[in-house]
């Protein structure tokens, strides 16, 4: 399926963890206001696009590539927009999220490691305005939500993903769009 990766039997070493989002996607859906561009559908497809990017199946178990944290990836679908003031060009919504995900580590993220906030609180803060952190766990937190320029009428851009994987999907979207249909977790 992902046969751009090089080492890809070695790198897709972790199972696909049990996780809860539900609790999150409630949270996100507390007081908002600015509709579905930027809401629930939204965040789920970013959900979806985010596993797509993270992972890969290999007899009949969904495997997470070894330097991907799949919680972070999953959970940023729900708090990076959570602080948007509208649905227009709003560059510091994503300054706003960080700020949000601090002020939550000891309430809703107190099981989350220091490390995990760490990477969720920056994926927020950088996915509109950095291009690629070679962190990738945050890299595909970015491109997941880029994948989905779609619903604004933006065709993504292989150059401005931050993986290889968001670039591959980017020049590939009939591969996109098959592989999303497969997806099943």
């Amino acid at each position: 399926m992902f046969k751009w990766f090089h080492r890809d039997r070695e790198v897709f070493v972790k199972e696909f963890p049990d996780f809860n989002v539900r609790p999150y996607m409630v949270f996100a859906l507390q007081g908002w206001v600015h509709g579905e561009l930027h809401g629930l559908p939204h965040w789920q497809r970013v959900e979806r696009n985010g596993i797509l990017l993270s992972t890969k199946w290999r007899d009949g178990k969904l495997y997470v590539h070894e330097d991907i944290d799949i919680k972070v990836v999953r959970l940023f679908a729900y708090f990076h927009d959570k602080c948007r003031i509208d649905n227009d060009f709003d560059l510091m919504h994503g300054e706003r999220a960080a700020k949000l995900v601090l002020g939550l580590r000891s309430t809703l993220l107190k099981d989350l490691t220091d490390n995990q906030v760490s990477l969720l609180e920056r994926a927020c803060r950088w996915h509109t305005t950095k291009p690629k952190t070679g962190i990738l766990t945050i890299d595909t937190c970015m491109d997941a939500d880029r994948l989905d320029l779609g619903r604004v009428g933006i065709v993504p851009d292989p150059h401005k993903m931050a993986s290889s994987r968001g670039a591959y999907y980017a020049s590939h979207p009939e591969e996109f769009e098959g592989d999303i249909a497969k997806l099943r977790y």
